[in-house]
């Protein structure tokens, strides 16, 4: 099932690296590292890797492990029809621990304002699992650098009419304490990305 893996070590100060290469030393012909020397966010990270996928589709996994890779199966499935495009996970189609109210109240309120916004129905905006069809991310000239990747791709896939199809995922969240990095004003920018991509052309 998995083409390949591209690894984006983020200007990391652990020992990351050292288990990338680990891992890449074991399956050479499945595991590509690419790295920042500095640390430039998520959606910087997703650009560079972007530009080295050769598959027909990208599935985007956060290495920390809120997010089970035994779904792939499962955001893999719905290709099998020609017509969809895009797919994301949803942590709200089934039930799922929260890391904390207001981060899952936070993240409700996104899918709201998207839903008013473009007119879609999903359930969980800022999932980490999100899966395309390789030449649709790539025609979506994205800029953003940080956590609001996800509503910028969110914005300009439904602007350009493309359905968002969602599967239950299973989600094990983090806390500040284990390192979850998302604060309160990421959400106040998602917001704001949302509005201004529905309403400037892009």
């Amino acid at each position: 099932m998995v083409h390949e893996v591209i690894a984006i070590d983020d200007g990391s100060r652990d020992n990351s690296i050292n288990i990338l290469i680990d891992l890449q030393q074991k399956h050479p012909s499945l595991i590509k590292i690419l790295s920042h020397e500095e640390n430039r966010g998520k959606g910087a990270a997703i650009k560079t890797g972007l530009a080295e996928v050769t598959g027909d589709l990208v599935l985007i996994q956060d290495a920390d492990l809120e997010y089970d890779p035994a779904s792939f199966k499962d955001l893999i499935s719905p290709f099998k029809d020609d017509n969809v495009k895009v797919v994301y996970g949803s942590r709200n189609l089934k039930k799922n621990p929260k890391s904390s109210l207001a981060f899952y109240y936070g993240g409700r309120l996104l899918s709201v304002v998207t839903n008013l916004l473009y007119g879609s129905k999903i359930t969980d905006e800022s999932i980490c699992y999100k899966v395309f069809r390789t030449e649709i991310l790539r025609d979506m000239n994205l800029s953003r650098e940080g956590f609001d990747f996800c509503p910028e791709v969110t914005s300009k896939t439904l602007k350009k009419g493309i359905i968002i199809y969602e599967v239950p995922i299973d989600y094990h969240p983090r806390s500040r304490v284990e390192g979850k990095k998302i604060k309160w004003y990421d959400g106040v920018i998602a917001i704001w990305t949302l509005v201004k991509y529905r309403f400037t052309k892009q």
